[in-house]
């Protein structure tokens, strides 16, 4: 069973959050500004996705990184924002309204208690969103399910752990090629399981030498994971050294 705990608002762990930092600076944009401007199709303005994009420090989703491939930006470009915008309508914390995105009242009263913030818009992100449409193969099924797969991360990444040695914990090696080919299996663990982590800050992720591939990233386990998460493993958790 999948239990969060409930988190202090002064709870240092937090900061290690992109999701709650970005959702936390949409707030403050919001109040500062009023509301954020709507294209006619209802997504973002680029002048408050131009903003978020400095602002957020979205890791893989900096400014440098989305101004080396863009000349401006849109909140298609920016898939976290999106992914914030699509959480905070879904959740009711904000609304379209005469082009405008506004805060509703349930969403100005968690301005400012991010702990409860935090236990709301996390277990929603990684359990209600569909993240496979990300995958180059939205089709590919996991097998498992969130029970499962946090249960041996929290054994298998307390000291890290690469993306190659997750996929074989958690689906056995990938099938033997003569040639390189993309994995399919680790793209989908990526984007469904890993990726949602990392944005929310219960795992942390390190390209050795801002390698693009996936099965080099070291997934190491933060202290919002400790402090957040409650697991049926947890008394199986040992540092372990993998060679």
């Amino acid at each position: 069973m999948i239990e969060f705990r409930p988190l202090a608002d002064d709870e240092p762990a937090l900061s290690f959050s992109p999701l709650l930092r970005g959702v936390l600076k949409t707030f403050a944009y919001i109040q500062e500004h009023g509301s954020i401007g709507l294209t006619p199709s209802k997504a973002f303005k680029r002048n408050f996705v131009h903003w978020a994009a400095a602002k957020f420090d979205w890791p893989g989703y900096t400014e440098a990184d989305l101004f080396a491939v863009n000349k401006v930006l849109n909140e298609h470009d920016f898939i976290p924002l999106g992914d914030i915008h699509f959480l905070l309508t879904t959740l009711k914390m904000g609304r379209h309204y005469k082009g405008n995105f506004k805060l509703t009242k349930s969403g100005a009263e968690l301005t400012h208690h991010p702990g409860r913030l935090f236990g709301i818009i996390t277990p929603f992100y990684l359990f209600e969103i569909d993240h496979s449409g990300w995958s180059r193969t939205p089709d590919q099924t996991l097998p498992g399910n969130w029970d499962v797969f946090l249960n041996v991360l929290n054994v298998e990444t307390e000291d890290g752990a690469s993306g190659a040695y997750l996929r074989q914990i958690l689906f056995g090696e990938p099938d033997p090629s003569a040639f390189p080919r993309y994995d399919e299996m680790m793209g989908s663990l990526y984007t469904q399981i890993l990726r949602p982590l990392v944005w929310t800050g219960l795992l942390q992720e390190t390209r050795p030498n801002k390698s693009f591939r996936t099965q080099d990233s070291l997934f190491t386990k933060t202290p919002l994971w400790k402090v957040a998460l409650k697991l049926e493993t947890d008394s199986m958790v040992r540092s372990a050294t993998r060679h």
